[in-house]
């Protein structure tokens, strides 16, 4: 059960596109039907710059960022029964209640008890200096110790590499899921990934492990075409090697347009690329790159002509129960994790690892939070 408040070392964001900075925190205990976990290990992810960049909540600070962890049960509130302290868990950002109308449904991965309008809710179990924090997402992970309801947390194999799983909260995930769920990816078929950081990677990987004959690859930086390679792509194209749009490199490689394509960016002008770059008749292109910036746009025929636009969320994957059978599969070896991580460095250098990310010199960095 539950002790008193702890207090632990978390980077803050103090306010939009400022560094983050490393500061004690209290984190209080849990209460009815939260868990309150040692995070061990987390990735740094896009959408945790897109808040600190981009985002629209200008309220949404100060905040612990991170959604992409992997920790250790350390006390339990009230009614929490599924749930041990030692247990090895990855904090989530979808919720799966069980009990929504979403839920029940097999037709998606939502859940009406998410954390959805994220940075309205003000209750948090973090304070910093008499302020309240907000946990980001629900989840918090660039801190030694966060609070997450239960309905949000995945209890995962015991044997299971923190340091590695932690990218199973978020960008593999995301990215395999939209092939294999979303996409539906069918074997022998001709597929296009657009942007090849980590979602786009584990695109790739999915297009792969679901039996695709062509994976094109497409990424305006080519040193990501021998990454590509590692988890299953056949081609690269860059857009920037083409005086003609991309679609019609597209067309052209593959008599008249790829089956199935994945927006990895979050760019709507990549998007548009990405439907047009797919067949008529029955070509699916899928929105997996998070953005909330712009209106997308394109020309009725295309949709007219039988193609199909849809997107994904968290690769479509019901949370509580997708994480651990995803975790199951890396330890039997049929999903790919130690090939994205290309830096490893700790929670105080979060700094360094927005850098990098910003500069595209990496694929995931992970940071140590805590010793297991």
């Amino acid at each position: 059960s539950a002790t008193g408040v702890i207090k632990c070392r978390a980077a803050v964001a103090w306010e939009p596109s400022k560094p983050l900075v490393m500061e004690e925190i209290e984190v209080a205990p849990p209460q009815a039907h939260e868990i309150r976990i040692k995070i061990v290990a987390t990735g740094v992810c896009h959408t945790d710059l897109y808040h600190l960049f981009e985002g629209k909540h200008k309220d949404g600070f100060p905040c612990v960022l991170g959604h992409e962890g992997a920790g250790i049960v350390e006390s339990v509130g009230s009614e929490v029964t599924k749930f041990n302290p030692g247990d090895k868990v990855i904090p989530l950002f979808i919720s799966q209640c069980g009990q929504c109308r979403f839920c029940k449904s097999p037709k998606t991965n939502l859940c009406e008890k998410g954390w959805y309008d994220v940075m309205s809710e003000s209750d948090t179990r973090f304070t910093c200096k008499g302020k309240k924090v907000l946990q980001f997402m629900g989840t918090s992970t660039f801190s030694e110790y966060t609070v997450v309801n239960e309905i949000a947390v995945a209890k995962i194999h015991p044997s299971a590499p923190l340091d590695k799983v932690c990218l199973l909260g978020c960008g593999v995930a995301t990215g395999y899921g939209a092939a294999l769920n979303t996409a539906k990816v069918e074997p022998g078929s001709t597929c296009a990934v657009f942007g090849l950081g980590a979602v786009g990677l584990a695109a790739v990987m999915g297009c792969k492990n679901a039996g695709a004959k062509r994976i094109i690859a497409i990424d305006i930086n080519p040193t990501k075409y021998e990454k590509a390679k590692v988890f299953g792509a056949t081609e690269f194209v860059n857009p920037k090697d083409h005086n003609k749009p991309i679609s019609q490199v597209l067309h052209e490689m593959t008599n008249g347009g790829v089956d199935f394509s994945l927006e990895c960016v979050g760019s709507v002008a990549v998007m548009r690329s990405a439907l047009e770059s797919c067949v008529k008749g029955w070509g699916v292109s899928v929105l997996v790159g998070w953005t909330d910036m712009d209106d997308f746009a394109a020309r009725p025929i295309q949709l007219i002509a039988g193609r199909t636009w849809k997107g994904s969320l968290f690769g479509g994957f019901k949370s509580k129960d997708g994480v651990p059978k995803l975790v199951n599969e890396y330890l039997e070896k049929k999903v790919k994790l130690d090939e994205f991580v290309t830096h490893n460095m700790t929670l105080a250098q979060v700094n360094d690892a927005i850098q990098l990310m910003q500069t595209g010199d990496c694929i995931r960095s992970v940071l140590s939070v805590a010793l297991q």
